[in-house]
């Protein structure tokens, strides 16, 4: 789950409480030298643009499926993700239960239509797919602005929330946690492109689901049981596990709405489906995605209500703030060399998303934008590289900016994605009658809306009222747009 707006909360944070010690540091050096033959095995076969930005287009379902798990379950699911259930309790469940649905709706609503557009266009980008479906430079351009808007915030985020994990564990201090996290990333990405990450994606995942696995196995044992659990919790606060949590119906019913519609537009996942060999075996895709997010998830509700028993109970103190409910389940209930583990799947959950949102950040540098202004693209291996490197440099100075401004520019990274591509890609792609105005008018009326809304809300000078994300009432009227102008202009063949 990409939920950049939790993973904000790390901007504004001070460090993680130290956990590293010479095990928890082995298992972190182990996990970083594995990424390091991943990317030189890639690296020997990355020869041309295709290899670059869809691998080739040679991945199987099994791998696609938990390759698009790991990229799309960042730091957030690992460190934000129990700090969010710990202060919000059932409410935070509403960002995941739409997991299995959506996966479901993606192979089903997009994948098709992308893979054929890859195979009869030679698509290789989410707004190249765009561009050749509505006949329309102009789509193909804004989708491409919306995209590096969104991602520049995003990947600042995530590099922050890398620094804090790498800081936590070598105690390297939080600028240079940041440097090095992004040095091993781009060492990485600029080289395999998407073939390094989607194999590295691979590992990653399986990191995550043991990572999970070992974390929900000692929540139970310190917590005794989720029976012994939920008395425990219900007795000292009884909205905590209430059908709709603290946060109340309105946030849980936007959550719900935002990241179930708003996963069929998120770009690292769709752009996953151009990479796969063989779409008539995507109806193994959505099992495969929901199994494998359900194993990385478990750590997410486990470890947020084993927490706050612990707190109820007096193990441990209350938290000075939510996102130490990782780093304190790690001290006070698992051993050295699972924390390890445990801390490794938090940095493979934030660098897949990471590497998925550079490489694609990177096509819409070096190739969609030369190609919505008429320009084709020359030399895009070296060129894509090229811009991979310097969308991170460019990421990792806002990482270095005052937190409260890096968590503005990532706040509202997924809800942007949705408002923008929801309507001209996963409408449009089936549903004949849109037009290439359409399109342009719902990412624009989108872009316009969310980065609007969002500014007035962090200069506080106009938020909406409490549970109603400007993310919503973005999608909901970049739909509205895309309906209206669409109906309303000229008719196109398809």
């Amino acid at each position: 789950m990409t939920g950049s707006f939790v993973l904000a909360t790390f901007a504004q944070s001070a460090a993680l409480p130290r956990v590293g010690g010479q095990t928890t540091v082995a298992t972190m050096v182990a996990y970083f030298a594995v990424l390091a033959v991943i990317s030189v095995w890639a690296v020997r076969r990355t020869r041309t643009p295709t290899d670059f930005f869809v691998a080739g287009r040679s991945v199987g379902t099994i791998v696609l499926g938990v390759a698009a798990m790991a990229t799309t379950l960042s730091g957030f699911a690992m460190i934000g993700g129990p700090g969010l259930f710990y202060s919000m309790g059932a409410t935070a469940l509403f960002l995941v239960l739409p997991a299995s649905l959506t996966n479901t709706l993606g192979a089903w609503a997009i994948a098709r239509p992308l893979h054929d557009l890859a195979r009869t266009r030679g698509v290789i980008t989410i707004p190249g797919a765009l561009g050749a479906r509505y006949d329309s430079r102009a789509a193909q351009g804004w989708s491409a602005v919306a995209i590096l808007v969104a991602v520049v915030g995003y990947i600042a985020t995530n590099f922050l929330a890398l620094g804090y994990v790498l800081d936590a564990v070598f105690g390297t201090g939080l600028s240079a946690g940041i440097w090095i996290g992004a040095l091993v990333l781009v060492a990485y990405t600029a080289a395999g492109g998407m073939l390094a990450g989607v194999y590295a994606d691979l590992f990653q995942g399986a990191v995550k689901a043991a990572a999970s696995i070992a974390a929900c196995w000692f929540a139970m044992k310190v917590g005794g049981g989720l029976g012994e659990i939920s008395r425990t919790i219900m007795a000292y606060d009884a909205d905590f596990l209430s059908p709709w949590g603290k946060g109340g119906a309105m946030t849980a019913l936007s959550f719900f709405f935002v990241f179930s519609v708003g996963s069929l537009a998120q770009p690292h996942i769709a752009h996953k489906y151009l990479m796969a060999r063989d779409v008539d075996r995507f109806r193994w895709y959505p099992m495969v995605m929901t199994v494998s997010m359900t194993l990385a998830l478990l750590l997410y509700l486990t470890v947020g209500v084993a927490v706050k028993a612990m707190v109820v109970r007096g193990v441990i103190p209350p938290l000075v703030r939510n996102d130490d409910a990782m780093p304190a389940f790690l001290v006070a209930a698992v051993p050295a060399a699972l924390a390890g583990l445990i801390f490794a799947g938090a940095a493979s959950a934030i660098m897949s998303t990471v590497n998925a949102f550079l490489s694609v950040g990177a096509a819409a540098i070096m190739h969609d934008l030369p190609m919505a202004f008429g320009r084709e693209p020359s030399n895009e291996l070296a060129r894509g590289r090229a811009a991979t490197v310097a969308l991170a440099v460019v990421a990792v100075l806002v990482a270095h900016a005052p937190g409260a401004q890096v968590a503005f520019l990532g706040v509202f990274g997924y809800g942007l994605f949705a408002s923008t591509l929801v309507p001209a890609l996963a409408v449009g792609l089936n549903w004949p009658a849109a037009t290439a105005r359409g399109a342009v008018a719902s990412i624009i009326t989108g872009l316009v809306v969310t980065l609007v809304g969002e500014t007035l809300s962090f200069a506080g000078v106009y938020r909406l009222p409490a549970g109603v994300p400007w993310s919503g009432v973005a999608l909901v009227a970049a739909l509205g747009v895309f309906s209206v102008v669409s109906l309303t202009g000229a008719r196109r063949p398809a």
